[in-house]
């Protein structure tokens, strides 16, 4: 993925963090309504990623567009992305497709890292449902076979789903976008588990912690990053004392290893 793609797409998962979490799988579905609309009018993608227009003219094409059609958080959402710069029209679709990945990881969430395991449980499951059977992989990848028929085969094919892991299943079978679907399968799935990392805390600490110090360390964690976290602990002698904790992007280092690092960094620069 080109760099400012890149760029773009980190910037808005930062950006629309908090929107996203408060979202329903309605914005969701939207999101992946407006991917249909934008990957059927090359036209429509090219006036949403011309760097020549402000991104508050490429906004605008988006209100005129979807303001009456959905729900204003999925409009604040595309409106987001079109401000951004793409490196190709058709990043442009490929994020809005993401933006809707993360929202329903989002919604499953609420469950805590369960749900996230839950979902992509489910999504892995009907994966391999559908990889061991050449049969359904042809049924399901046929361009003729109606919209409505491939969802009740998946319906069928994985009865215990959640409505999170129903609508990317749903996703996968009837809009997969060039590819397989349990190549897409794997690709929401990978997003998903992507989304776990913010509740699992690898701890790494000069010596064994016993289970005293270890209950301790949990709660003050759960309560610095205000969710309860599953501990992943590593004995390292290297990083000397302290102790390094890092869930997700975010790390917090106060090991005496960390602390002559940082210090050997300051003095060179």
């Amino acid at each position: 993925m080109a760099t400012v793609t890149t760029e773009s797409l980190a910037s808005l998962q930062s950006d629309l963090a908090e929107t996203l979490r408060a979202a329903d799988l309605k914005v969701a579905d939207e999101l992946f309504a407006a991917v249909d609309v934008m990957d059927t009018s090359a036209s429509l993608r090219r006036s949403l990623t011309d760097p020549s227009r402000e991104p508050a003219e490429r906004a605008g094409v988006v209100r005129r567009l979807f303001g009456d059609k959905a729900a204003s958080t999925t409009v604040a959402v595309l409106e987001a992305v079109a401000s951004r710069r793409w490196s190709r029209a058709r990043d442009l679709s490929d994020a809005v497709e993401t933006l809707a990945v993360t929202t329903v990881a989002a919604v499953a969430e609420r469950g805590g890292l369960h749900g996230l395991e839950e979902l992509e449980a489910q999504l892995l499951g009907f994966r391999r449902t559908v990889s061991e059977s050449h049969e359904l992989q042809r049924a399901l990848a046929d361009g003729q076979a109606p919209d409505e028929a491939k969802q009740k085969l998946a319906a069928r094919l994985s009865p215990q789903a959640s409505s999170e892991a129903r609508l990317l299943i749903d996703r996968t079978v009837t809009a997969p976008r060039g590819l397989r679907p349990a190549a897409l399968l794997a690709r929401f799935a990978e997003q998903v588990a992507a989304r776990q990392h913010r509740w699992i805390a690898q701890v790494t600490v000069a010596k064994s912690l016993d289970g005293s110090n270890l209950e301790k360390l949990s709660t003050g964690l759960n309560r610095y990053f205000g969710r309860e976290l599953r501990l992943d602990v590593a004995v390292d002698p290297r990083v000397v004392g302290g102790i390094r904790v890092q869930v997700g992007d975010e790390v917090v280092d106060s090991t005496m290893a960390g602390r002559l690092n940082s210090l050997t960094r300051n003095i060179t620069s």
